[in-house]
């Protein structure tokens, strides 16, 4: 495998980096307080060509092959320093997106893909309450077959995007006698009767991402707007889940990046005992292990790429790479609260604010526990 970069792949990067720098930090903390959603940095992102990256020109698209575009997701990430709009914005491409452009008709792209990539807000609606988290296929919303369409009944729990979608992908039962293979997947517009959506949830980390939930009662889904065909909705939950797994926390590793800058820098300012703190072993040994976690997140993150761009099968290796990066995101962020002492537990420094973010990457998209169970399956594990 061949990890190098070219002159051309090296200067999108920057570019992302230079946009994010200029454009994404604006008042973060104050958002983030806040549970408040940066839509003006929503809509440069989406302008500046953020959501269309790796889909058809087209449709809006960048057309950029899957390698160029997590280099420059890494980019955007090292450049921003909020982690929500990123996230945000990973969610949406990788899962919403991702299913219809894979999944969808001509029309349906037209419709959809076109607006989502242009600023458009869609969520991916699949987990509820009491029964479909981990346990995906135990849904409990229906749809129900009348003329012309379908009766969909149900709630999605935990949505990231949900309060402010103006549309989304979500999964229903058709045939409960048929299990996981009598789910289907709908696109549902949120002008639509019987569509309603919660108020931001709150919770401990990435606060500028909203979380809710989709209430859907006696709504009407013509058939245009069922996404491939009934009873499908495995395989497209499959396929968009490889690529939310494997690409979500792509920003993420530009972040583990500059904490691993801000970390230097600091131990080689900071005087403790007549010396600077780098000097001492338990500071230099977190920052070695910093770079080394840094490094390995890339190397799982471009491997998927990898397979992906060359059509070679990817599940164990997006299992791995949400594992290993969302868990290596969180003891770096530990790290460096401890190399910063109390200037790493205040909320001015903003230090801390990495590690409450990185938090619920330990659930998104299939727990770490989930992540080392199809690893364990894929490997003869009964």
């Amino acid at each position: 495998m061949d990890f190098s970069w070219s002159r051309e792949q090296l200067e999108l990067k920057q570019k992302a980096t230079d946009f994010a720098q200029k454009h994404l930090n604006t008042n973060v903390s104050h958002k983030e307080r806040g549970n408040i959603f940066p839509s003006d940095e929503w809509k440069k992102c989406a302008d500046f060509g953020v959501l269309g990256w790796p889909f058809p020109k087209e449709f809006g698209g960048g057309g950029h092959d899957i390698m160029t575009t997590v280099l420059m997701l890494e980019g955007l990430g090292y450049g921003s320093e909020d982690n929500g709009l990123p996230f945000s914005l990973n969610s949406q491409m990788w899962s919403t997106q991702v299913a219809i452009n894979a999944f969808g008709s001509e029309e349906q792209k037209k419709k959809y893909l076109k607006p989502l990539i242009s600023g458009t807000v869609g969520a991916f609606g699949i987990t509820e309450n009491d029964t479909a988290g981990s346990d995906t296929y135990s849904l409990q919303m229906t749809a129900e077959k009348t003329e012309g369409g379908y009766i969909l009944n149900g709630e999605k729990h935990y949505i990231t995007l949900a309060p402010i979608c103006e549309m989304a992908v979500v999964f229903a039962t058709t045939n409960p006698k048929l299990g996981r293979w009598g789910i289907t997947a709908f696109i549902v517009d949120s002008s639509m009767k019987g569509f309603s959506r919660s108020e931001v949830r709150d919770k401990v980390g990435m606060r500028t991402t909203p979380m809710g939930n989709l209430y859907l009662k006696d709504c009407f889904v013509p058939d245009e707007n069922r996404l491939g065909k009934e009873g499908s909705g495995l395989s497209l939950f499959t396929s968009a889940m490889e690529s939310e797994r494997g690409y979500i926390f792509a920003s993420q590793i530009g972040r583990m990046q500059k904490q691993l800058e801000n970390a230097i820098s600091y131990s080689n300012e900071r005087k403790s005992f007549g010396q600077n703190i780098g000097g001492f072993q338990s500071v230099s040994n977190r920052i070695a292990n910093m770079k080394l976690r840094l490094e390995t997140s890339k190397m799982h993150l471009y491997k998927v790429a990898y397979l992906d761009h060359n059509d070679l099968p990817l599940m164990e290796e997006a299992a791995m790479a949400k594992l290993y990066i969302s868990e290596a995101f969180v003891e770096s962020s530990t790290d460096i609260i401890r190399i910063f002492g109390a200037k790493g537990v205040v909320t001015e420094y903003e230090i801390e604010r990495d590690l409450r973010d990185g938090l619920g990457g330990l659930i998104y998209s299939g727990t770490s526990d989930i992540q080392r169970n199809i690893i364990a399956k894929l490997n003869g594990v009964q």
